[in-house]
């Protein structure tokens, strides 16, 4: 029987170095990695490169990296709540590339996907656009984006089993599930480890082929990023 498992999130963080380039799953505070991210805070790893499709809160997320000044560079498509990112960006501190949310997502799919390059009409006619190749396709010209490159992705998981097969729950299922196998190294932490054969097939969302470490995860926050109430009576 095949086994993804990991003891804890030091062994499943195992090989990280500084001036790595790191997968974090998530939207907005939903279904981001607390634990490996936490993990990377505590090894202190300097001049890494992040896509993330945000760049969390200012003492949350990726935000508690942003803080230590271990990010070199940003990749993401929305970063309005983070002040600390804005005051790094602004200041010449960080490195930003802002792509558009869909192309973000592809070029993560892509490279799990195995495929180089695409055509995408997102971005053409604009600073996005700037030094790529361009072609028409029916009419429409597009751009070429390439598939990223990563060291390690970091995503998170509702339920997972030992054999790395997960399921992702509500908006959790956004960037987590094209991360998967998008990196050299795919650690997933999860609400529930359970024993291979558990899970029903048909609810499998990432089969385990695309994840080389899995391990339970503890502890989890789940902050809410814009909590709106209704008032009272």
């Amino acid at each position: 029987m095949i086994t993804k498992t990991v003891s804890n999130v030091q062994e499943a963080c195992e090989g990280i170095q500084d001036r790595m380039t790191f997968m974090l799953g998530g939207f907005g505070l939903s279904g981001i990695p607390e634990n490996c991210i936490a993990e990377l805070v505590r090894r202190n790893v300097k001049g890494v490169t992040c896509i993330s499709n945000n760049a969390g809160v200012d003492d949350f997320g990726l935000g508690l990296l942003l803080q230590k000044k271990q990010i070199k560079k940003m990749i993401s498509s929305y970063v309005g709540e983070n002040a600390e990112f804005e005051r790094q960006m602004l200041s010449g501190e960080l490195e930003v590339d802002l792509i558009p949310q869909g192309t973000l997502a592809q070029r993560c799919l892509a490279a799990q996907s195995g495929i180089p390059a695409f055509f995408t009409p997102a971005g053409y006619g604009t600073e996005v656009a700037e030094g790529k190749e361009v072609r028409e396709f029916n009419g429409k010209m597009h751009i070429m984006e390439r598939a990223f490159k990563a060291d390690f992705a970091f995503v998170k998981a509702w339920k997972g089993d030992t054999a790395g097969n997960l399921i992702f729950k509500g908006t959790a299922r956004n960037f987590n599930p094209n991360m998967c196998g998008a990196a050299t190294i795919t650690v997933a932490e999860v609400e529930e480890l359970v024993p291979a054969g558990t899970l029903d097939p048909n609810q499998v969302h990432i089969p385990g082929i695309f994840v080389q470490r899995i391990f339970q995860g503890t502890a989890y926050e789940k902050r809410i990023e814009q909590l709106t109430v209704r008032k009272r009576g």
